[in-house]
């Protein structure tokens, strides 16, 4: 079923009794809007059962085959940041200048589809292949849990690869096909969706994740494989202008005026910088707290009661999620986002002073969970709302290139700290404390330049 929509936009007319939503070249009617909304929904249920099972339960088999916490942190947030550090900017800046029959994004999120589920496969198997791969390495082998450590690394690494290249031009899409009035709504939706996979996920699933984990890995590749490909497949992409910049023949000097370009597009304007710096330190306060898990295993709490909080976590946080959304398009969701950052710098440092007991930590965990997920869903349309349509997917790479700077040197800096504190995870809640804080201040400064720019009303984004 393709959607119901034109490539015209729409002429106004009195005898029209239904409302018609346009986005550069498409034109859509309620039923072509739904149509779509259905299918993007489906992608992102498909990306968020990837998203929400696959990293708790590597986090658990790298502490089970012997990762410190700094390695931990390396692979779980490092690894993806210096990826994308290198990936994103590439593949955005491609995608913006590609003018192809599929559109200018789904090429490039079909295409490390395959790699993604394969790496899943990879992940669980990885603990069968080592005992045949360590009987081929002789003497020369390392042990067991060594060796599927190595293995583990190995298939996380490919994983990522093709995680970071989708990434770079999921937003993207939804950009350039859902429309701006909507986007709020949309990605409350999105939000919506998350929570609830991640609900399904943590109250039935995550307690059975070190017995049957090489299950969950094969079922996740199949929805996945199947799910994203799908909407890939049915969401129609509109008509471009042309690219800004023309191609040149000698490949050297395409290559440097590509460089220069996008340096200065993306790092010459001070108000986008400010715009990505107050992004990237509110989500890095969501960085210490990927270590709650092992705190909770260190207070006593078992993962089938820690998954339970985390899935009553979500179900506050999917009862916040279509709410915020309209609060974003009723208010504009940089409002929305200082209001939330503030709740969670204040409720990670009450955490952080009375948290002593696995009573106490349920409390925090999901008090701080239903919090950075109202920052989550209100920040998530802000970059949609700031930065300009032509240049979307390049500036928000620009953005994604300085947030994996602080993401390679901070995971493993907070892993570096609990090691040497003798996994004093409590610190965790004083330095994601800390991080809003900073987080809140920038949002402000943002706000003031965003209102000298016209505010709600009259916004026009520099170029």
């Amino acid at each position: 079923m393709s959607l119901p929509l034109t490539e015209t936009p729409a002429t106004p007319s009195a005898a029209a009794p239904h409302k018609i939503w346009t986005v550069g070249t498409l034109t859509y009617t309620s039923a072509g809007l739904v149509a779509l909304f259905c299918w993007l929904l489906w992608g992102d249920f498909a990306w968020s059962m990837r998203d929400r099972s696959i990293p708790p339960v590597i986090q658990l088999l790298f502490k089970k085959f012997g990762a410190s916490d700094s390695l931990t942190g390396l692979l779980l947030l490092s690894l993806p940041a210096t990826l994308g550090l290198f990936m994103g900017p590439i593949i955005s800046y491609k995608s913006d200048r590609h003018r192809g029959r599929w559109g200018r994004r789904i090429p490039y999120l079909l295409a490390p589809t395959p790699f993604i589920v394969l790496s899943m496969v990879g992940l669980a198997a990885s603990p069968r292949l080592a005992p045949p791969l360590a009987a081929l390495l002789g003497t020369h082998s390392p042990s067991l849990d060594a060796l599927t450590l190595d293995l583990l690394c190995v298939f996380w690494t490919i994983f990522e690869v093709g995680c970071i290249a989708a990434g770079a031009v999921f937003g993207a899409l939804v950009n350039d096909v859902v429309p701006q009035g909507l986007l709020g709504r949309f990605y409350a939706l999105f939000r919506a969706v998350s929570l609830i996979v991640g609900m399904i996920f943590s109250y039935w699933i995550f307690g059975k994740a070190e017995a049957y984990f090489s299950w969950i890995f094969l079922g996740m590749a199949a929805i996945y494989g199947v799910g994203f490909t799908l909407m890939c497949l049915k969401v129609k992409e509109g008509g471009y202008p042309p690219p800004p910049e023309p191609v040149l023949p000698q490949a050297t000097v395409c290559a440097l005026t590509g460089v220069k370009t996008y340096f200065r597009d993306c790092f010459t304007n001070p108000y986008y910088l400010l715009c990505f710096a107050s992004g990237i330190i509110g989500g890095a306060a969501g960085a210490p707290l990927v270590f709650n898990l092992f705190y909770a295993k260190s207070l006593g709490m078992g993962m089938d009661a820690y998954g339970k909080y985390i899935a009553l976590t979500y179900a506050f946080s999917l009862a916040l999620a279509y709410p915020l959304g309209w609060l974003a398009d009723r208010f504009h969701p940089l409002r929305v986002t200082i209001g939330a950052m503030a709740l969670c710098s204040l409720s990670t440092l009450l955490s952080g002073c009375f948290v002593h007991s696995a009573a106490g930590f349920s409390v925090a965990l999901v008090a701080n969970g239903v919090f950075m997920g109202t920052f989550y869903t209100a920040a998530a349309s802000v970059g949609q709302r700031l930065l300009p349509r032509s240049k979307f997917a390049e500036l928000s790479s620009a953005g994604g290139v300085l947030n994996s700077l602080v993401s390679i040197a901070l995971p493993p800096l907070v892993g570096l700290i609990l090691d040497r504190s003798g996994h004093d995870y409590r610190s965790t809640f004083f330095m994601s404390a800390a991080l809003s804080a900073i987080a809140v201040a920038l949002y402000l400064a943002l706000h003031r330049r965003f209102m000298a720019f016209g505010g709600p009303d009259g916004y026009i984004a520099p170029e």
